[in-house]
């Protein structure tokens, strides 16, 4: 059995028992993250620069919108069948010796893909083929990355090492689809391809320097019947589990859904074109890295910022929805990207620190199946709204239920745990924060 400091029969402990960080770039400090980092910085802008030449590839074939959407529902298509069963085969599997496949396959797929564009072989159904094939090796890949970085830095620096996931996540998406812009111009959508699929080459050359005597091993589980639904009832047992993937999966599926937004504000609102689209995404991207980095130097993760965060989030976006010019919205998009990835890291960290070990890749892949699932079937709801009544409804309708989720879930959560919120000063600032009721009761 393991003893090392991820063991499973180590007691998860409440997240606010975690030490508060104060360096950004604490968890760096671990040559195993910092091989992983540096891996995924290349590898994730390849993957938006196959995002978006995937995307211009299929358009340029079929001169068809719905093709492009039929491309994306493929490539997420796995992950809502089988997102379940890839947490319970993360449990059994070693998760270093599961990236060096599922990193492998999606590396030859990219170059299956690269091989057919430059000899001008390449049909709109070969792009669904390996689409369909990122989101298989996807469903193992997913909770198999989240779950590994809680093995190499350990409880202490997850909450730094999640958040600067995800900047460098969001810095690649600041990089990749302007060179990928840059390379289809000049030299054809193939060569996009080409690039995601060597780019493999530094995340796997990353997990091979590892040292496998100073990873937090976890006990796997043992293969079994029933460890689906083990991992179901383990979630549904926990209020804390329970309520944030719930929220997580209405902001997913009704307030992420930006690519149908900012086009529509773009094109119907302000009557701008395809710059203006782009600079709403740059804008709110470097809101999320933004987010991101001061998630880092936060260094814990309460459930109350991460419902404060979700209301803000909402509210900036009917903020948004009533922008009366195109700068000003545009200017919004940097908060929204600040309190989405807040939303974001927090969630996705907090859901690690309360999970077993040993039942991570399941409750994982629960939270990245509803998170990522969300967004394919709130799309064409939200789409409908925009249609229909005008893109500051559609709009103002998703930050309005991602507003009232968290604000119902907050209820929820202090009736249960018998809390009343408290407002005052604090050394002359504010303070906002719930309180259990005995502790606000007048001592005899």
């Amino acid at each position: 059995m393991s003893t090392g400091p991820g063991a499973a029969s180590a007691p998860a402990p409440r997240t606010h028992d975690i030490p508060r960080k104060t360096s950004m770039f604490s968890s760096l400090k671990v040559r195993n993250y910092r091989l992983f980092f540096l891996g995924q910085v290349v590898s994730n802008i390849g993957t938006w620069m196959q995002r978006i030449a995937q995307d211009w590839l299929v358009l340029s074939l079929t001169g068809s919108s719905a093709a492009v959407g039929i491309t994306t529902a493929l490539q997420f298509l796995p992950m809502l069948l089988f997102g379940l069963y890839g947490g319970v085969l993360v449990d059994r599997l070693r998760k270093r010796p599961a990236l060096l496949v599922t990193q492998t396959s999606m590396a030859l797929t990219a170059l299956f893909l690269a091989v057919l564009t430059l000899t001008g072989h390449v049909q709109v159904w070969h792009v669904y083929v390996a689409a369909f094939a990122m989101g298989l090796a996807t469903v193992v890949d997913n909770p198999a990355r989240q779950s590994f970085v809680s093995e190499l830095v350990g409880r202490d620096q997850l909450h730094n090492a999640v958040s600067l996931n995800s900047a460098n996540f969001q810095s690649a998406r600041l990089v990749g689809p302007a060179v990928a812009g840059l390379m289809i111009t000049g030299v054809g959508t193939g060569w996009a391809f080409l690039f995601n699929g060597l780019s493999f080459v530094a995340p796997l050359t990353g997990l091979l320097l590892m040292r496998a005597r100073e990873l937090h091993v976890v006990e796997r589980a043992p293969r079994a019947k029933g460890q689906l639904r083990e991992g179901l009832r383990y979630v549904a047992t926990r209020p804390e589990l329970t309520w944030t993937i719930v929220l997580v999966g209405f902001i997913g599926t009704f307030g992420f859904n930006f690519p149908v937004f900012l086009s529509a504000f773009a094109d119907d609102v302000f009557h701008a074109g395809a710059g203006e689209y782009s600079l709403f995404n740059t804008l709110m991207a470097v809101g999320s890295l933004t987010g991101a980095l001061l998630a880092a130097r936060r260094g814990n993760a309460r459930l109350r910022v991460l419902i404060a965060a979700a209301v803000a989030f909402g509210v900036l976006e009917i903020v948004a929805a009533l922008s009366p010019s195109l700068w000003l919205f545009a200017l919004l998009m940097v908060p929204i990207g600040v309190f989405s990835m807040t939303v974001n890291v927090t969630a996705n960290t907090s859901i690690q620190m309360a999970t077993d070990p040993a039942m991570r890749g399941r409750v994982m892949s629960l939270y990245m199946m509803v998170f990522l699932g969300g967004s394919p079937i709130g799309a064409p709801i939200v789409g409908w709204i925009t249609d229909t009544y005008g893109a500051r409804v559609g709009f103002a309708a998703g930050g309005a239920i991602a507003a009232t989720a968290a604000a119902v879930i907050a209820v929820v959560l202090a009736r249960r745990g018998n809390l009343r919120l408290s407002v005052g000063w604090d050394h002359g600032h504010p303070r906002v924060r719930f309180e259990r009721r005995e502790e606000l009761a007048p001592a005899a």
